[in-house]
């Protein structure tokens, strides 16, 4: 048996998934190259995949890691084997040039491990619910239709949109087709907002249905009376007297936690960070106990960050990577979305 169909054997024994998704994932998502396991006994005991994602981050894109499918075998848990696995994960990611690291945790109890490993909750979401009766009709004349494929101009929409927020994980073309396969095999529905004889797309929305309520899991719209039209649609289409949104997060107070994050390479995001906020100075002494080659002296002056193995200043700020990634990362109100978690 080769190393995938053994993967694929410990995702049946670890997770409830469905089959269907399963053989969804191992054919469109999984790739060996983006394969860590450990083995014992010639056994495949542990295993996790390192997908790579574009991110917009401080006035430019990054190359960051998303753990997808982290699991143990159960009789090797608590021993140490996930801990030792995501060690090697996170000496390839820096090795690769990854500046972050993320991941959404399968169970609410997995959140106080990975933040032994320097994991934060930086990824949030907003809810907002939309009662049919409540949504007005558009004056515009805009018509609302399904696709049921991958179109290139659909693809183009989605990522302007999507490259227009600040702080966000991106798809590429290959994952949004991803993405797409995973919204049918959910029976979910691909609605556009398009406008006159060519077409254009001026809204988008990703929908799935269950018995009388639509959750709109992704949305975009060129205004808000394309939104409500688009919206309205979607309900009276999916024969939904209520749609649940989802949207980037307003403020802590309405917003509930989807992911975390992990600084996998604290020179190249403290650079980014102190290039957009000249106005800060600060001494950094950072600890990360995971990824040694973080460890030292970190100095924030005029838009510059110098690193440093010894101490140049007399009074620093002590950090963990964990604590550096909440300073940093946490205040740009990161969003992930359409993640196939």
């Amino acid at each position: 048996m080769n190393v995938k169909e053994q993967v694929k054997d410990l995702w049946r024994i670890c997770f409830d998934d469905a089959a269907d998704f399963v053989d969804m994932y191992f054919r469109l998502r999984y790739r060996e190259e983006m394969n860590l396991f450990i083995q014992k006994d010639n056994k495949m005991i542990s295993a996790l995949q390192l997908i790579p994602y574009p991110m917009t981050f401080c006035g430019t894109t990054i190359q960051t890691s998303y753990i997808s499918g982290a699991c143990t075998h159960p009789d090797y848990r608590r021993k140490g084997v996930m801990h030792k696995l995501l060690l090697q994960a996170f000496a390839r990611m820096y090795s690769e040039g990854v500046l972050l690291s993320m991941l959404i945790p399968e169970q609410p109890r997995l959140v106080n491990y990975y933040g032994c490993m320097g994991y934060v909750s930086v990824f949030n979401y907003s809810k907002r619910i939309w009662e049919l009766a409540e949504i007005i009709k558009a004056g515009e004349n805009i018509q609302i239709e399904q696709s049921v494929k991958y179109r290139d101009d659909i693809y183009d929409y989605f990522n302007r949109k999507m490259s227009e927020r600040l702080c966000c994980v991106q798809h590429t073309k290959a994952d949004f087709g991803i993405i797409l396969a995973y919204l049918f095999l959910s029976k979910g529905i691909l609605f556009l907002a398009v406008r006159g004889e060519e077409r254009k797309i001026e809204g988008i929305a990703f929908v799935i249905a269950k018995k009388e309520t639509g959750y709109v899991n992704e949305l975009f719209a060129e205004n808000p009376e394309i939104e409500n039209e688009l919206l309205r649609q979607v309900a009276i289409q999916c024969k939904c007297n209520r749609l649940a949104v989802i949207s980037l997060p307003e403020n802590k107070s309405k917003s509930f936690p989807l992911g975390m994050a992990r600084i996998i390479d604290a020179k190249g995001i403290l650079n980014l960070f102190a290039a957009t906020h000249p106005e800060i100075e600060m001494n950094i002494e950072l600890h990360d106990t995971d990824l040694c080659v973080n460890n030292g002296y970190y100095y924030l002056l005029n838009g510059k960050c110098i690193a440093n193995a010894n101490k140049l200043m007399e009074v620093h700020k002590q950090l963990s990577i964990g604590e550096l990634t909440e300073m940093v990362v946490s205040g740009m109100q990161p969003y992930m979305s359409l993640m196939i978690n």
